[in-house]
């Protein structure tokens, strides 16, 4: 009876505890953000026709800016070249969907609609949803007459709202909505048009962003993102997607490295400029891996390396950068290298001597000690950074082999040998810096005084947790490493 009633009570408090540790979101919307209505291609309604449609050229241009309340928008143009090729006119009520469910029970709705039939405008109407869709999404419809054996372009545009959170977004189109015309589709073009050059660094190609991956085959060309295709008989699977970094986003960075090219000597212009390239490489639960984010990952070591060199006695800088690394160095997905770790752990120390309770270092310093508890010792109301004066046996997974498509493989370490390192200054591989004048030696530099500091709940935010372990891990849950959470600070 005894034991019956031990293994109810360790039930409960399981329960309390998850219960305890849920985050609270609203249904459906803690692994994407609230979906905004996709662009779409033309329907021909319920009618069996004749009409084909030969060429759809679509033009998704890129806002620079957007209203406060908006994540960034797109301006969407689309031209359908149709023939009937059928011995009769038919008159048709062409369709298509302009909303979506959010995730929220909210249906938002494409902006500015116009719809124009040889060059003239023609007015359109709310009809009744699909067979088998959501009964509340809205369509559009309006008509059409197709004379036989002759073409009729349509011209469709309409404002559009991109699907994302800080810093990413996407935007859709909806192809498989054409299939129901006579045929395949003779040709599609579509086109992604940015105020600023398109790139892999701002284009997310071969990663997914959580909600999203860009469509495959696309191209660059200038500021333009290009698809193409030839008697596209379109499924769901043929439904185009582009992952972007947020045009805000992008906007801060091309306006630091403005900055940065003006006045090289600017600390704290190659500080914010590092700070936005760490920025832009935060997926939800990982960095980026793509070769653009790769890049971006690197362009923020060189920016933060120029800042701290020109700021040497900025505990922030020495802070963020360290924050940088360190996610760089454990990330459990895209490990990139003891170095990295180890010179994270040096600024960090660095940080510290400067600013003993400075809140990044120190957050950092918390969550770091959960994911390798060798390497930082707290010590009556110090820390000892142990990996700075003994090397850890570890084998880190080069950068320049991780593929995209791949999941690298981190090797744990073990506790540190009683192998020296060198001092700090002497080359490393993929170091890039000489800290000897401003890293203490390693007798002094493996103790930082400050207070210990306050452990972390663990728990994750609402727009990061997929999933919770089972009962029995719940109460290990405060001790999970806590790599994914973002630190949100001025460095």
């Amino acid at each position: 009876m005894a034991t019956r009633l031990f293994r109810l009570l360790l039930s409960f408090i399981c329960i309390l505890t998850l219960t305890l540790l849920l985050p609270a979101a609203p249904a459906g919307a803690d692994i994407a953000p609230p979906q905004q209505p996709p662009g779409s291609s033309l329907a021909p309604g319920q009618e069996n026709t004749r009409v084909r449609m030969l060429a759809e050229r679509v033009l998704i241009d890129v806002q620079s800016g957007a209203p406060e309340d908006s994540l960034g928008q797109a301006r969407v143009s689309a031209v359908f070249r149709m023939q009937n090729l059928g011995q009769d006119a038919e008159a048709i009520a062409v369709r298509f969907p302009v909303s979506v469910n959010d995730g929220f029970s909210h249906y938002p709705e494409v902006a500015e609609l116009r719809v124009e039939v040889d060059s003239q405008v023609v007015p359109t109407r709310n009809s009744a949803p699909v067979d088998g869709t959501d009964n509340k999404i809205s369509w559009t419809e309006f008509d059409v007459v197709f004379p036989a054996d002759e073409l009729v372009t349509i011209e469709v545009s309409y404002l559009l709202e991109g699907t994302g959170e800080y810093p990413f977004i996407s935007f859709d189109y909806l192809l498989e909505t054409g299939a129901g015309w006579a045929g395949a589709i003779g040709e599609v073009e579509i086109v992604l048009q940015l105020p600023y050059e398109a790139n892999p660094q701002n284009v997310i190609f071969d990663e997914q962003i959580g909600w999203s991956q860009t469509t495959p085959g696309g191209e660059l060309d200038g500021s333009q993102v290009r698809w193409h295709y030839q008697e596209l008989e379109p499924t769901r699977a043929d439904n185009l997607q582009v992952s972007l970094v947020m045009p805000s986003a992008w906007a801060s960075v091309l306006r630091e490295r403005d900055n940065v090219a003006a006045d090289p000597g600017d600390g704290e212009a190659w500080g914010r400029l590092g700070k936005v390239n760490k920025e832009i490489i935060y997926l939800r639960r990982w960095l980026r891996a793509d070769p653009g984010g790769l890049e971006l990952y690197q362009l923020g070591k060189d920016a933060y390396q120029k800042a701290v060199d020109l700021l040497p006695d900025d505990a922030w800088w020495h802070a963020g950068y360290a924050e940088l690394l360190w996610r760089g160095a454990v990330d459990p997905f895209h490990p990139r290298g003891l170095d990295d770790l180890l010179l994270a752990l040096r600024e960090l120390d660095r940080a510290l001597q400067l600013d003993p309770v400075n809140e990044l270092a120190l957050e950092i310093i918390d969550h770091l000690s959960y994911e390798y508890p060798e390497a930082v010792t707290p010590l009556d109301g110090a820390f000892r950074f142990n990996w700075l004066t003994a090397t850890p046996e570890f084998s880190p997974t080069p950068t320049s082999t991780i593929e995209p498509s791949q999941t690298p493989t981190r090797t744990r370490p073990v506790p540190p040998t009683s192998t020296p390192l060198p001092p700090a200054g002497t080359p490393q591989s993929n170091q890039q810096e000489d800290l000897a004048s401003r890293t203490p030696t390693p007798e002094s530099s493996s103790v930082s005084g400050t207070e210990a500091p306050v452990a972390a709940d663990g728990g994750e935010s609402a727009d990061s947790a997929y999933s919770l372990p089972v009962c029995g891990a719940a109460l290990l849950i405060p001790l999970m490493p806590l790599g994914v959470v973002i630190l949100r600070r001025r460095r």
